[in-house]
């Protein structure tokens, strides 16, 4: 009897230093790309890219993101464009093949897709916004020693962060069933993986690291971050489908 509740204290115990040092590396992370504080502040978003496409062609972007409310993408790829809109409530796609008109998101895409409503990422108080945390030991990406933490979003979707351990920035993304405007189309593959790295971080005036260069890995598409600005006014209509 001693025996067991020897080892039961032995695994509660583990436990909790797991749970302890996961929290010490989200913590950290916070840290790194503005703090607490200024992350609870973080109201909105505007970002400007441009990717390169594995055939060479450029594709321009612009994305609105208001926290909890709206994710606004608009896309030209020279011979067309495409237009995301998601709000709290609802969402609409439009692209050329539907000539550009606005159709509603399914509502499973669209549940997926919400979860970019997020601004500062569901890493930052993810306890409070109902995830839960696990950290899966240390991994290389590429020739960078990462701390692997296994996030698991309150709706149950998974996603794996690999955190640099010098500088605490997240270098990779790892999910299944895509994101955004390409997530959970009609005829995807929902446990197809899909990578993204993240590098070239750098702060805004006010003191926010994003990462300026972004690679979706398998894809053939590299992009750069142009411009970013934070807590500017967003205009009404682009809630919008239009």
């Amino acid at each position: 009897m001693k025996r067991y509740f020897l080892s039961a204290f032995v695994l509660i115990c583990a436990s909790t230093a797991m749970s302890q040092t996961v929290d010490e590396v989200i913590n950290k992370y916070v840290d790194a790309i503005g703090g607490k504080e200024k992350l609870a502040n973080l109201q909105s978003v505007y970002m400007e890219t441009v990717s390169v496409m594995q055939n060479g062609n450029e594709v321009t972007s612009k994305m609105w993101k208001v926290n909890n409310k709206l994710v606004r993408r608009e896309i030209n790829f020279g011979m067309g464009s495409m237009t995301s809109v998601v709000t709290d409530k609802e969402g609409w796609n439009s692209n050329p093949r539907n000539g550009n008109k606005f159709e509603p998101v399914a509502p499973e895409a669209l549940q997926m897709q919400q979860a970019e409503l997020d601004v500062a990422g569901p890493l930052v108080d993810y306890k409070a916004k109902g995830h839960t945390a696990e950290l899966q030991g240390k991994e290389n990406v590429d020739s960078t020693e990462c701390y692997k933490v296994k996030l698991t979003l309150k709706s149950g979707r998974d996603i794996t962060y690999y955190i640099d351990t010098k500088n605490y920035y997240v270098v990779r993304m790892k999910t299944k069933g895509g994101g955004g405007m390409g997530g959970n189309r009609p005829g995807a593959n929902p446990d197809q993986e899909f990578i993204v790295d993240y590098s070239d971080y750098r702060k805004t005036p006010e003191g926010y690291a994003f990462p300026y260069a972004i690679t979706r890995v398998g894809q053939g598409a590299s992009t750069n971050v142009e411009k970013i600005e934070v807590n500017k006014p967003v205009d009404p209509k682009l809630y919008k489908a239009e």
